[in-house]
C-alpha cells in the first residue's frame, strides 16, 4: 500500500470511527465472546492467515534488495533469476492467503451478523406491546442494520487490522533497524507530519459526516412520513407543499454543501501527505544513497529500506487509530446489547400446559392492571427523546370480575378511554394482569402455552391492519396449510369474494403499506375473513365494524352471527344495535364494570347504558339540523336491524 493509499485509508477509517469515551465492563467483552465462541476455529485461522501475510509483506522488500545487489555485484544469473522467482512466489502466495483471508473475514463477518441480526429480531418478537408504541420504528430498525454492521466490524476489519499490523510494524522496524538503525530514526521523526494532520482532518471530517448524516436522516423521515399513504394524504389535505418543499430543499442543499466541503478537506489532506510520503522517500534516498557511496551500505539495502518505509507507515498509521476503531465497535455493541437487555413482561413457563380442548369458558377474576412505565418496557435512543417519560404505571383496571361461559357473547361498552381495549388485551397475554386472573376453561392464562393460546382466540382490532403482501398472504397468516377453496369460501362469508374475483391477480393482489389499496370497509372484512380462517375457539372483537358502512355492516354482521356461533365471544362495540342480543352487557367506565345485565334489563334499570343508548338513538342528529334535514331517530326496532341474531 503506497503512501496516498495509506493517507486516504487512516483518513477514512478515522472519520468513520465513533470517539465514544465510555468504559466498557469484563460483561460487555464476555457477551462479545460468546457470540464469537461459535466462530473460534474460522477467528483462529483469520488470525493466523494474518500473520503469515504480514511476515510474507516484510519479506518481499529484502529480497528485492538483494536483486539489486545482485545484478551490482554480478553474482550471476542463476542468483537474480532464482531471486526473482521466489519474489513471485511469494505474490502468488500473499494473493492465495488473501483470498482465503477475504473468505474467513467475510464467513465470520457475516456469520456475526445473522448471529446478531436473528437474535434480536427473536428477542424484539417477545417483548411487550408497550415497548412498540413507544419505540420509533426507524431508530430499531437501525439496530438491527447499522450497529449490527458495527459490531461485526470488530472481527472483520478491526481484529484482523490490529492483528496483521502489528506483526508488520514489528517485523519491518527489527528489520530497519538491522539494516540502518540512523535512518530508521530519521524515518521516524517525519511519522508526526503524518499523524497529527490524519487524526486532525478525521476528526474535522467526522463532524462533517456526522452533519450530513443527520439532515439525510431528517430527510429520509420526512420521505417515509411523506410518502406513505397516510401522510401523503395528510399534507393533500392540511399540509403547505410549498413549506415542506423549501424545508426539504434547504436540507438538501446544506448536503451538498457538506460533500464540497468534503472533498476538499480530503484532497487537501492527501495532497499534504503525499508530499511528506516523498519527502521521506528522498530523505532514505538521499542518507542512504550517501552511506552506499560511502561502502557503508549496500545499494539493495537503501532499495530494501524505501520500500519498507511504506510497509512501515501504513501500519502505524492504522494502529494509530486502532483505539477509536475498537471502540466503535464496541459502541455499537453495547447498542445492540441495550434492546437484548430489555426484558420481556410475558413469560412462558417452563411447565405450560395447552388450554384444555372443548368450548372455552372466559373468566376475570378480580383483575387489577396498570400499564408499564417507560423505563421497564423502553430506551430513551429508541424512543428518541433524552430521557425517558416517568408517566405510567398507574393502575387502569380495577377489580374486574365476569365470567362467559362456552358459547355465550359478552359484551363490552362504555366511554372511550374506560378501558375496554386493555380488557380485551389481557385475554391473548398481550399483557399480563397485575392482580387477580385471566382465565381460559378455568386454567389461568399465565399457566398456559403461548402457542396454545393464540390457537384458541381471535381478534379483530379496529384498525384492520394488513401487511404490505398479496391478500393470499394475509389470510395464510392466521392458518399456513389452509387450501385454496378455504381461502374462498371465507372470503364468501366475508362478502368479498366477488371483489376479490373481480381484480386481475385475484388472491395474488397486493394489498399496498396497511392495506391502503383497499378501502376502509375491504380492509376490515378481509381481518374478518382471516378470523373465519383461523376458526377460534374464542372470538375477540374489538370495534370490528367501526370503519364499515351500513350496508357492509348489515352483510359483516350476518358473517359475524355465523363465525359467532357455538363461539364464547368478547365484543368490544361503541354502536350499541351490534350488541343487543348479547347474553352480558357490561357497563364499563374508568376500569371499573359499574353495570351487567341483559340489554332489556340495563334499559330498565334506567343507568349509564341507559343514558350511552338514548343518547345514541333518541337524539336528534346536529349536523341534520345544521342542513335543515329531519333527523334520523333509530329506535329500538331499527337498532335491532343491525344486531346479532
Amino acid at each position: 500500500m503506497d503512501m496516498e493509499a495509506t493517507a486516504m485509508h487512516s483518513l477514512y477509517r478515522t472519520a468513520m470511527a465513533n470517539d465514544d469515551k465510555r468504559p466498557f465492563s469484563r460483561e460487555t467483552l464476555r457477551r462479545i465472546g460468546g457470540f464469537a465462541r461459535p466462530h473460534r476455529r474460522r477467528l483462529a485461522f483469520f488470525l493466523v492467515s494474518s500473520v503469515v501475510t504480514a511476515v510474507l509483506a516484510v519479506a518481499t522488500p529484502l529480497l528485492a534488495g538483494r536483486v539489486v545487489n545482485a545484478i551490482v555485484h554480478r553474482s550471476g544469473q542463476g542468483t537474480v533469476l532464482g531471486l526473482a522467482a521466489l519474489i513471485a512466489v511469494i505474490a502468488v502466495a500473499e494473493a492465495a492467503l488473501g483470498l482465503l483471508t477475504r473468505w474467513l473475514s467475510a464467513n465470520i463477518g457475516e456469520g456475526l451478523i445473522l448471529d446478531l441480526r436473528t437474535t434480536v429480531y427473536d428477542h424484539v418478537q417477545r417483548l411487550p406491546i408497550a415497548f412498540f408504541t413507544r419505540t420509533r420504528t426507524g431508530a430499531l430498525v437501525s439496530r438491527l442494520n447499522n450497529d449490527v454492521i458495527g459490531a461485526q466490524r470488530a472481527f472483520s476489519d478491526t481484529l484482523s487490522g490490529v492483528v496483521g499490523n502489528l506483526v508488520t510494524l514489528l517485523l519491518t522496524l527489527a528489520v530497519m533497524f538491522g539494516i540502518s538503525w540512523q535512518i530508521t530514526l530519521l524515518a521516524l521523526v517525519l511519522l508526526p507530519m503524518f499523524l497529527l494532520p490524519a487524526r486532525r482532518v478525521g476528526g474535522k471530517l467526522a463532524r462533517l459526516r456526522r452533519e450530513a448524516a443527520d439532515h439525510n436522516a431528517t430527510m429520509g423521515t420526512q420521505m417515509t412520513e411523506r410518502f406513505s399513504a397516510p401522510g401523503a394524504t395528510l399534507v393533500k389535505l392540511f399540509g403547505r407543499p410549498d413549506e415542506e418543499s423549501a424545508e426539504f430543499a434547504a436540507r438538501a442543499r446544506r448536503v451538498r454543501d457538506i460533500g464540497v466541503r468534503t472533498a476538499m478537506v480530503q484532497t487537501s489532506f492527501v495532497t499534504a501527505l503525499t508530499l511528506v510520503s516523498a519527502l521521506a522517500l528522498a530523505l532514505v534516498y538521499g542518507l542512504g544513497g550517501y552511506y552506499a557511496l560511502r561502502d557503508q551500505l549496500d545499494p539493495g539495502a537503501v532499495v530494501a529500506l524505501a520500500l519498507l518505509l511504506t510497509r512501515l507507515y501504513a501500519p502505524l498509521t492504522a494502529l494509530a487509530g486502532a483505539r477509536v476503531e475498537v471502540m466503535s465497535a464496541l459502541v455499537s455493541f453495547e447498542r445492540v446489547f441495550e434492546v437484548l437487555d430489555l426484558k420481556p413482561l410475558i413469560a412462558e413457563k417452563p411447565d405450560a400446559r395447552p388450554v384444555p380442548e372443548g368450548p372455552v369458558a372466559v373468566e376475570f377474576d378480580r383483575v387489577d392492571f396498570g400499564y408499564p412505565s417507560a423505563d421497564k418496557v423502553s430506551l430513551a435512543s429508541l424512543e428518541e427523546v433524552a430521557t425517558l417519560d416517568t408517566r405510567g404505571g398507574e393502575q387502569v383496571l380495577h377489580s374486574v370480575s365476569f365470567r362467559a361461559e362456552p358459547g355465550q357473547m359478552v359484551a363490552l361498552v362504555g366511554s372511550s378511554g374506560a378501558g375496554k381495549s386493555t380488557i380485551a388485551q389481557l385475554l391473548p397475554r398481550l399483557y399480563d394482569a397485575d392482580g387477580g386472573a385471566v382465565r381460559l376453561s378455568d386454567v389461568d392464562v399465565r399457566d398456559l402455552t403461548a402457542e396454545s393460546i393464540r390457537r384458541t382466540l381471535g381478534m379483530v382490532t379496529q384498525d384492520g391492519h394488513l401487511f404490505h403482501d398479496s391478500i393470499r398472504a394475509n389470510l395464510l397468516l392466521a392458518r399456513p396449510e389452509a387450501a385454496e377453496d378455504e381461502l374462498w369460501e371465507v372470503l364468501r362469508r366475508a362478502r368479498l369474494d366477488g371483489l376479490i374475483a373481480a381484480l386481475p391477480d385475484g388472491l395474488d393482489t397486493v394489498v399496498g403499506e396497511r392495506g391502503y389499496r383497499l378501502s376502509g370497509g375491504e380492509r376490515q372484512r378481509l381481518t374478518i375473513a382471516r378470523l373465519l380462517l383461523a376458526r377460534p375457539r374464542v372470538v375477540i372483537l374489538d370495534e370490528a365494524t367501526a370503519h364499515l358502512d351500513s350496508t357492509s355492516e348489515a352483510a359483516v354482521q350476518e358473517a359475524l352471527a355465523e363465525a359467532l356461533d357455538g363461539r364464547t365471544a368478547v365484543v368490544i362495540a361503541h354502536r350499541l344495535s351490534t350488541v343487543r342480543a348479547a347474553d352480558l352487557i357490561l357497563v364499563v367506565e374508568d376500569g371499573r364494570i359499574v353495570e351487567r345485565g341483559t340489554h332489556t334489563a340495563l334499559l330498565a334499570a334506567g343507568g349509564r347504558y341507559e343514558e350511552l343508548y338514548r343518547t345514541q338513538f333518541e337524539q336528534p342528529s346536529a349536523l341534520s339540523e345544521s342542513l335543515g334535514e329531519p333527523a334520523l331517530v333509530e329506535g329500538p326496532a331499527q337498532a335491532a336491524n343491525g344486531a346479532l341474531n
